[in-house]
């Protein structure tokens, strides 16, 4: 993970040598939040993925480039009408998308093409030069037509490009939703993995705008060959140390009159020697999270050996659920090191170079979290298991013991506190849907509340540090499938009714067809049709069983 987050940021600081895409226009970015989002690369959610990689690619950008954050899904499972732009285009925006990114849920459709259009008319591209760089993982699920819209943006905008990076997209998948790109003039990206991810982020985000091409130079007069470098430094660690040559960059920038950094001359890697012009230069090295610079002056004839101490150290660390455990290859691995003000994020094993201090490292793994703060002295390598604590729970719906394993879209468990507060209420702790549903707890005691459809049961649980739970929980339930001719809207009521002489309402559907899984026992089906008539209708639900009514 760390030699990937260096290449990358390698990557970024070679783009950020030029002028940005985003300088003549503003740009919204759009993420798919919807629930599919959830799936794993290489063990680690999509979600996550996409959240470290627009931190990382917004680090880079301009301070003054106008970035908007746009997001659909995040808020309604199964709403089409879920798109809402969070942070609107202006200048320094990339801690509140990051922020926005880190904090929403991922549970809902992907409505891609009203949200791309929403953004074009936020961005009023009938009017101004427009950008809009969609993120999705999924196609169109609401019924829009992507390439139609591409070609209605294309046609109707003033100077209007979407560009589409397909996350974790088949070949085939991805054709159905380049069109939205290729009729536009924008880019379609292919990213089937982190890296790929990354890297098609900087092409699209953090894309160099194109320069006119100059104008023929007269040819100049040939120089007498180099034979020899005059800048040759050294970075180490620590005092005294050994020389760092792999894994290292080195920024050389123009001195301005006042001694800051004007224009950037080269970026290099590794063992770094070359011929610099005379002149005032500030020269950056840098080694994963720690940097030092200096200020070079160079002058004709000379040769210059200057030495770099980072003052830093190496901090190695494996987040592991229970002592003995293997490392968990999804767990997040926040370090915030001394002077940084976003400390940035890794996952699985992890091996940096940081700042010497006291280094703070908050392990998360599932509802896990543990808190440790490392001293590290400078040239020292710290190499330690983080032992987060947490037992491991899979959690599983069946309609009743020993029976069929309910594995639908309606299929979800949450996990509650067992200890009710004053109220009479409990926190809840988390919650996933469907089968096979996975939880890593802190040891308590707690209450899964498991729903298929309409049938709802609670089961207490307690957890154990390293301890593996398969939690089947039997619903006592089955599948009531109702078929209503020429009706409007199908509810079903418990056939009890209360003091008031009501019914309570189970659940209903507006359609002539309703099959839903329900807790066993008896029930009446009321049918409605548009001119407000109704049937009823009586049925009995068996634990593990079908039922079929037809109500007319």
């Amino acid at each position: 993970m760390a030699i990937l987050a260096r290449s990358i940021a390698a990557a970024i600081l070679l783009l950020s040598t030029t002028t940005f895409g985003f300088a003549a226009n503003k740009v919204i970015i759009i993420l798919d939040a919807s629930g599919s989002m959830w799936a794993q690369i290489d063990g680690k959610p999509k979600l996550e993925i996409a959240r470290e990689s627009l931190r990382t690619v917004l680090q880079s950008v301009p301070a003054d480039d106008e970035i908007g954050f746009m997001a659909y899904g995040h808020r309604e499972k199964g709403s089409c009408d879920d798109i809402q732009l969070i942070v609107p285009p202006q200048a320094g925006s990339a801690s509140a998308i990051s922020a926005a990114a880190d904090s929403m849920k991922f549970l809902g459709k992907t409505p891609l093409t009203a949200a791309v259009k929403q953004a074009a008319e936020a961005l009023k591209y009938t009017e101004d030069k427009a950008t809009v760089v969609l993120i999705t993982d999924g196609l169109e699920t609401c019924g829009g037509d992507p390439c139609a819209l591409g070609k209605e943006l294309e046609a109707s905008g003033v100077d209007f490009t979407a560009d589409v990076v397909g996350f974790g997209l088949t070949a085939d998948e991805g054709k159905q939703i380049a069109c939205l790109a290729d009729n536009t003039g924008g880019k379609y990206i292919q990213a089937s993995d982190e890296k790929a991810l990354q890297e098609a982020l900087v092409e699209t985000v953090a894309a160099p705008a194109p320069e006119p091409a100059p104008a023929p130079a007269p040819a100049p007069a040939p120089e007498p060959a180099k034979s020899e470098f005059n800048f040759m430094p050294t970075v180490v660690l620590a005092e005294g140390g050994d020389a760092v040559i792999e894994g290292n960059a080195w920024e050389v920038y123009k001195a301005k009159s006042d001694g800051t950094r004007g224009d950037n001359v080269t970026t290099e890697y590794g063992d770094y020697k070359a011929n610099l012009e005379p002149g005032d230069y500030v020269v950056v090295a840098r080694d994963g999270e720690a940097k030092t610079e200096q200020k070079i002056k160079i002058e004709a004839g000379q040769v210059y050996k200057p030495l770099f101490t980072l003052n830093a150290g190496t901090l190695i660390l494996h987040p592991r659920p229970s002592q003995g455990a293997d490392v968990a290859s999804g767990a997040s691995v926040v370090i915030a090191y001394p002077g940084v003000d976003n400390p940035p994020t890794y996952y699985g094993d992890t091996k940096v170079v940081l700042p010497a201090g006291d280094e703070k490292v908050t392990v998360t793994i599932g509802q896990g979290v543990v808190t440790e703060t490392i001293p590290l002295a400078a040239g020292r390598v710290i190499d330690k298991d983080i032992i987060v604590g947490v037992g491991h729970v899979v959690a599983n719906a069946y309609y009743v013991a020993g029976g069929d394993k309910a594995d639908g879209s309606g299929t979800g468990f949450k996990v509650l506190k067992a200890k009710k507060k004053i109220d009479g209420t409990r926190d809840e702790v988390t919650y996933a849907y469907g089968p096979d549903s996975k939880f890593d707890l802190p040891p308590d005691d707690y209450v899964l509340i498991a729903t298929v459809d309409l049938a709802v049961v609670e089961q207490p649980f307690s957890v154990k540090v390293g301890e593996f739970q398969d939690l089947k929980v039997a619903m006592n339930a089955g599948v009531l499938a109702i078929t209503a001719p020429g009706t409007s809207k199908i509810e079903i009521f418990e056939t009890k009714k209360d003091i008031n002489g009501n019914r309570k309402s189970i659940g209903y559907a507006y359609d002539e067809k309703y099959q839903a899984a329900i807790t066993a026992g008896d029930y009446a089906v009321v049918s409605e049709k548009s001119d407000n008539s109704k049937k009823e209708g009586a049925v009995t639900v068996k634990a593990g069983e079908r039922v079929e009514l037809t109500v007319q």
